[in-house]
């Protein structure tokens, strides 16, 4: 394990795994321009990293993000110019977890509100203690949503649910987000690391181009029609086998062993 950290993140490597953690305690992990700056560096870093095949995102203290820092906002001297461009960092942000060739699981340990629900939803996993609390109250403070989840949340919660939850900005645990399709899994808030890091291991198991292959195609399928879809498949398949990796998956199913993957 090689930590290291910054302003606001906490960043630790576990073999094949990258943590992120946000590190704001004192303001339960409230978003603040450095912290997305910092995000976004280690996004890229572990997506460039060949030897980095999945990464788990969660929040030191109490919270996992509670959306952005309202202290921070009603001291800001911003013009309309640069209040513009901290927008844009969050969307940049949800669109390098949402692009990411490695998957990403959210380990949600407390409250996920406003920018950090976005960040969760953007991942491809999402893991809550059953105490977190997940919601959008943007409505309630006379703003709108942003990160791509106009789109992602009603593919994952059904159109119905997802105008419950952004229009009323009702707050909700991990069962519950569970039941309806938002979250993976939930469970104890003691274990709820250990399950995201056993997850991560899982995923870091399989073959990281079929993996960053299938990643793209899942999250362009629902806006791609169905015969670009096959031929995106045809091409992504082809892909494949022009790795070691596919030569590595078949020797070692009929020689009867676990493959080893080397992302090439």
């Amino acid at each position: 394990m090689n930590p290291s950290s910054n302003e606001t993140l906490l960043v630790e490597t576990h073999g094949p795994v990258v943590e992120i953690r946000f590190n704001r305690p004192h303001r339960l992990n409230a978003v603040v321009e450095p912290l997305y700056r910092e995000l976004l560096v280690a996004l890229t870093a572990a997506d460039s990293d060949p030897e980095v095949r999945a990464v788990v995102l969660t929040g030191e203290g109490r919270a996992f993000c509670v959306g952005a820092d309202m202290k921070e906002h009603g001291g800001a001297t911003r013009s309309l110019y640069q209040r513009r461009q901290y927008l844009q960092l969050g969307n940049d942000v949800c669109e390098a977890i949402y692009r990411l060739k490695k998957p990403v699981i959210a380990a949600v340990n407390g409250y996920a509100l406003g920018a950090g629900a976005e960040m969760a939803v953007a991942c491809d996993f999402l893991l809550m203690a059953d105490d977190a609390r997940i919601g959008f109250p943007e409505t309630s403070i006379g703003t709108c949503i942003g990160g791509g989840v106009s789109k992602i949340l009603p593919q994952l919660v059904g159109l119905n649910m997802a105008r419950q939850l952004l229009y009323t900005g009702r707050r909700i645990d991990g069962a519950e987000a569970v039941r309806i399709g938002l979250a993976t899994d939930s469970g104890k808030a003691d274990s709820l690391i250990a399950e995201a890091h056993r997850l991560a291991g899982e995923l870091a198991k399989q073959a990281p181009v079929s993996i960053a292959m299938l990643k793209r195609l899942v999250n362009l399928g629902s806006s791609t029609d169905f015969d670009a879809q096959l031929q995106q498949e045809l091409d992504a398949v082809f892909t494949c086998s022009t790795t070691q990796d596919w030569q590595e998956g078949v020797d070692a199913f009929a020689e009867k062993r676990t493959p080893v993957f080397k992302g090439h």
